[in-house]
């Protein structure tokens, strides 16, 4: 009997064993390298690398192994059975795994002691499965005490060894964790070896093949190094392939491979598009998936392709050319457009459609109205255009807000679409105008009939009498070609029968009429030019002097307002007035004339008063006053020179707040002025209920002075009533001496009219000239330029 420790000692090839050492650093080397990859892969690759590192570190304990026991000289020869040694290496490669595993793994705090601990045991399993191998004319007598010392140091350095791993950065981290892998190998071989006791046994032979020692270990040493670069570069390429497909499949845009027309290769980006899986698309040709196909020098072309299940998808592509795996071949790159497309389509869909009802805007029914234009004339037949107005709804709107407003909007325009045909066109012009074009009916059958079945459906479902935010429709219609041939001319008929419907009581349908529409369209257009009036400088103001009867001074001027309507000439009020106060233009017209009114009498060298027409829609705004004492305080105009001529008609809306704000002007040295005087309703009321400064009789009275005794008679009471009360009295229209010579007798203190001098524009020129009645009789100058002022 001899111990292996003196052959160690006296008889071993120390080139071999660092050799054998050499190796056990390069695989734990690599093995840690490849561990430290694992962590920064997801669950799926990591696994992948650390099956990778188990081989290294497995095939590196293995080899450590056998050279060590290579590098022993005992005089005898030693050969290794097959079938054990592979067992050996796969019980290294499936522990060193299997530790690795929970060490890198395990939730428990101490994983990296029971990863050590799996570690030991492997490496000594390795090692007894390894000696089982050896076929040599001996026994083994292996020392149970000094080999689980082995066990017990391996497993400490083991742990050590994942335990800096998991505590250590950088290099450190691996250099630290494979010195501790080599030591607790290394320890445990050499620890085992010199416990082991060889006998010699007589007559046993080895069957296996011999080699010489040096030879087998670094035939050994070779390949098993070669493994071990080998995973590690094999890992490597196989992680820069990785990295790369990874790289095609992380692409929003697909990619195909072509050469010679086929596929070769796609990415999994054209397979999520395609639905058809890799295999299946290699070989074919890209015709079967596009309508059409590209080449390099075409540039981006838009197509569509078409799915596994036959569905199509708009997609761009283009087409370049690479070198892949050797060959020549074409990139096509595949754009999903269907989010482009569908962006698109909404895009188009908002500029075409009104965002609150869904239904076409005006653009859109502008487009469609000349479309269906075109095919009635190619046809010969007809096509019926509605504007629809709705009756109260600015009332609801603004009382309710605009929430309930919107509310309504809606609900009108699923009304329209219930009763409308699919083959007309509904659209929201704004507000509340819709419209309809109702093409393929003989008219005016068609027409009409869905005109009763749009006010039957609005009243089904706005019920006025009991829901205070119900509203009712009004409709206009215009017929293509009886009624214009062109999209503007159907238009403005089909609004001008609108505003006729509209005009005779609301909740109507009126076809346009030439004859019956054509005041109204008149009208329409003197509406709409006297909202742009003021702005387009379109407005003067001409001054008519009120004079003393007896004396014949000027006491006064009043504004009378006209305007220089484009391809009409001059305009008298009496044109334009009535059409104001309906529309609410007068509201702006009377603020502005009475600024310009203002404005002129702050210039004239005298005191002289200035009288300026206020409307009674005037006397609906809650700061009337307010704004008159602003324009005075503006204009620097003494409030005692300002007359403000009021009719009766103001009374009627709101008698008490009318009162109210009258009372305050007075209060604030306004002089009041009861115009029209005698024409109107409760006008001895009216006189008592406020401390009038003036009344002017109506020249509808002072025209028929001279022949009807019954006239003469009303203008003598008139101005007895105002003598009685205190009140100055003017008389308007003379326009004759006799006329003058009349109301003068009858003791009117002042008059005004032709007679005395036309309406002039500066009549501060003049003032001191009219100290005469031939001074006021005289013919007004060509004025310098004209001046913008108040209504009459």
């Amino acid at each position: 009997m001899f111990s292996v420790i003196t052959c160690i000692r006296d008889n071993h090839d120390w080139r071999l064993i660092v050799a054998a050492v050499v190796v056990c650093l390069i695989g734990n080397l690599t093995a840690m390298l490849l561990l430290f990859r694992a962590q920064q892969y997801d669950r799926p690759q990591q696994r992948l690398w650390i099956m990778a590192s188990a081989f290294a570190c497995g095939v590196g304990i293995w080899a450590t192994h056998f050279i060590a026991m290579l590098a022993y000289d005992g005089g005898f020869p030693i050969t290794y059975g097959l079938g054990l040694t592979a067992l050996s290496v796969m019980i290294a490669i499936g522990m060193s795994l299997l530790a690795i595993l929970v060490a890198s793994e395990g939730t428990s705090r101490y994983a990296f002691a029971s990863g050590g601990v799996l570690m030991a045991l492997g490496i000594g399993a390795m090692h007894l499965t390894g000696m089982q191998a050896i076929e040599a004319p001996v026994d083994i007598v292996y020392d149970l005490s000094a080999t689980l010392v082995a066990l017990v140091i391996g497993a400490t350095l083991t742990s050590t060894a994942f335990l800096a791993f998991s505590k250590l950065k950088g290099a450190p981290r691996l250099i630290a964790s494979a010195i501790a892998m080599v030591l607790a190998i290394s320890l445990m071989h050499f620890i085992s070896m010199s416990s082991i006791t060889l006998v010699p046994v007589a007559g046993r032979i080895a069957t296996a093949m011999v080699l010489e020692p040096k030879s087998l270990a670094a035939i050994v040493m070779g390949i098993s190094t070669s493994l071990i670069l080998l995973a590690l570069g094999a890992v490597f390429l196989a992680s820069h392939l990785t990295d790369l497909r990874g790289l095609a499949n992380a692409t929003m845009e697909g990619l195909l491979v072509l050469h010679d027309g086929s596929i070769v290769d796609a990415n999994e980006r054209v397979q999520q598009l395609s639905g058809w899986p890799l295999a299946d698309l290699i070989g074919r040709g890209p015709e079967g998936l596009f309508m059409t196909t590209g080449s390099a020098a075409a540039g981006n072309i838009e197509t569509l392709l078409t799915t596994r299940d036959e569905r199509e998808i708009p997609v761009e592509t283009m087409t370049r050319r690479m070198v892949y795996r050797g060959r020549t071949c074409e990139v096509l790159a595949i754009r999903d457009l269907t989010e482009r497309k569908r962006a698109e389509q909404m895009i188009e869909h908002l500029a075409q459609h009104d965002v609150l009802t869904g239904l076409p805007n005006r653009s859109l029914f502008d487009t469609r109205m000349r479309q269906a234009i075109q095919v009635a004339s190619r046809k010969r037949s007809q096509v019926a255009v509605f504007y629809l107005d709705l009756d109260r709804f600015k009332a609801v709107n603004d009382i309710f807000g605009h929430a309930e407003g919107d509310r309504i909007l809606c609900k009108i325009a699923a009304i329209l679409r219930r009763v409308v045909d699919e083959s007309a066109t509904i659209a929201r012009l704004g507000g509340d105008e819709f419209a309809i074009i109702q093409t393929g009916k003989r008219q005016p059958d068609g027409g009409r009939r869905l005109a009763d079945q749009i006010l039957e459906g609005v009243a089904a479902e706005m019920d006025i009498a009991r829901d205070p935010t119900a509203v009712g429709v009004s409709i206009g219609i215009a017929v293509y070609p009886a009624d214009g041939e062109t999209v503007e001319q159907l238009c403005g008929n089909a609004d001008t029968a609108l505003y006729r419907a509209k005009h005779a009581g609301r909740g109507k349908a009126c076809f346009f009429d030439a004859e019956m529409d054509a005041s109204i369209k008149a009208r329409r257009e003197i509406e709409n030019e006297l909202r742009h009036a003021i702005t387009r400088n379109q407005l003067y103001v001409h001054y008519q002097p009120i004079l003393d009867s007896v004396s014949s001074a000027i006491s006064g001027y009043e504004a009378l307002m006209r305007w220089n309507r484009p391809g009409h000439g001059t305009s008298e009020p009496s044109v334009f007035i009535t059409i104001a106060e309906e529309s609410g233009t007068i509201i702006q017209l009377g603020e502005w004339v009475l600024r310009e009114a203002c404005i002129e009498a702050s210039r004239w060298p005298e005191p002289l008063s200035i009288a300026v027409n206020v409307s009674p829609v005037q006397f609906m705004l809650p700061n009337l006053y307010d704004r008159i004492a602003s324009i005075l305080q503006e204009t620097g105009l003494a409030p005692e020179r300002l007359e403000l001529e009021i009719t009766e008609a103001a009374f009627v809306r709101d008698r008490k707040a009318t009162i109210s704000t009258l009372m305050r002007l007075h209060e604030l040295g306004i002089r009041i002025v009861m115009d029209d005087f005698g024409t109107g309703f409760s006008s001895l009321s009216n006189l008592r209920a406020l401390p009038f400064d003036k009344i002017k009789v109506d020249r509808s009275f002072t025209g028929i002075l001279e022949h009807d005794p019954a006239a003469r008679s009303i203008v003598r009471a008139i101005i007895g009533l105002g003598h009685s009360l205190g009140i100055q009295v003017v008389t308007e229209g003379v326009e004759t001496e006799l006329q003058r010579q009349i109301v003068t007798n009858e003791g009117c203190q002042q008059i005004q009219g032709l007679l005395l001098g036309k309406p002039d524009i500066e009549p501060s020129v003049k003032m001191a000239a009219r100290e005469s009645y031939l001074a006021a009789r005289a013919e007004p100058r060509t004025p310098a330029q004209p001046h913008t002022a108040a209504i009459k």
